[in-house]
C-alpha cells in the first residue's frame, strides 16, 4: 500500500508547490515573519469573543492567514512524522531566544518534541477545525459560545510557530542509522 502524501497547499499563498517541508518553511517565513503570524493569530482568536468583525477594513486578510496557517499545520504534521529522521543542529550563541518564550527547556533543546506533543493531544483534523472555527467566528458579528475550546489548539499553534522558527534558525541534519539505534536502546 502506497503512503498518501499530504499536500502543503503552498501554491495558494506562496505561488509555487513546496513538496519538501523545509522548503515549505522557507516559503512560510518568506511570506511573513514570526511576529506577524503570532500577532495576527492572537488578534483573530480575540475577535472570536467579540461582537465585531476582525479586520473590518479588509476581512480577506483573515482568510489569507487561515490559508497560510492551514498549510503550516500540514508542514508541522509532516515534521512530526519525520522527527525520528532529523535533529536540530546544536544551539547557536546568537539565537533570538526572547521571542521563543512559549517553549519549555526540553522543547527548546528538541523542537520536534513540540509537534509530537501537539499531535498526540489533537489530531490534524482537530487543528483544521480550530482554524475553521476562528475564521468563522472572527468574521462574524457574534461572539464564540463557551463550549468551544479555542485555547488549547491556540497554545499548541503558538508553540509550533516558535519551534519552526527555532528549526529554521538552527537548521537540521539527518540522523544516521547508528544514532537512531543509540536513541532506541537508551
Amino acid at each position: 500500500m502506497k503512503k498518501k502524501k499530504i499536500s502543503f497547499e503552498t501554491s495558494f499563498w506562496a505561488g509555487y508547490v513546496a513538496k519538501n517541508p523545509f522548503k515549505a518553511i522557507k516559503a512560510f517565513f518568506a511570506f511573513a515573519h514570526l511576529e506577524y503570524y503570532k500577532q495576527n493569530l492572537s488578534e483573530v482568536v480575540m475577535y472570536c469573543y467579540k461582537t465585531k468583525v476582525c479586520k473590518e477594513e479588509n476581512p480577506s486578510d483573515v482568510f489569507v492567514l487561515y490559508t497560510v496557517i492551514n498549510s503550516f499545520l500540514k508542514i508541522c504534521y509532516c515534521l512530526k512524522k519525520r522527527s525520528k529522521k532529523w535533529k536540530v543542529k546544536d544551539i547557536l550563541r546568537n539565537e533570538t531566544v526572547f521571542h521563543l518564550s512559549s517553549l519549555t527547556k526540553e522543547e527548546y533543546d528538541n523542537p520536534f518534541m513540540v509537534f509530537q506533543n501537539a499531535f498526540d493531544e489533537k489530531r490534524l483534523k482537530e487543528f483544521e477545525l480550530f482554524l475553521y472555527q476562528i475564521l468563522e467566528l472572527s468574521l462574524s458579528p457574534h461572539s464564540a459560545d463557551s463550549d468551544s475550546d479555542l485555547t488549547t489548539p491556540y497554545i499548541h499553534l503558538i508553540k509550533m510557530l516558535d519551534a519552526v522558527e527555532l528549526i529554521r534558525e538552527r537548521g537540521v541534519e539527518k540522523i544516521n542509522k547508528t544514532e537512531q539505534l543509540d536513541a532506541v536502546t537508551e
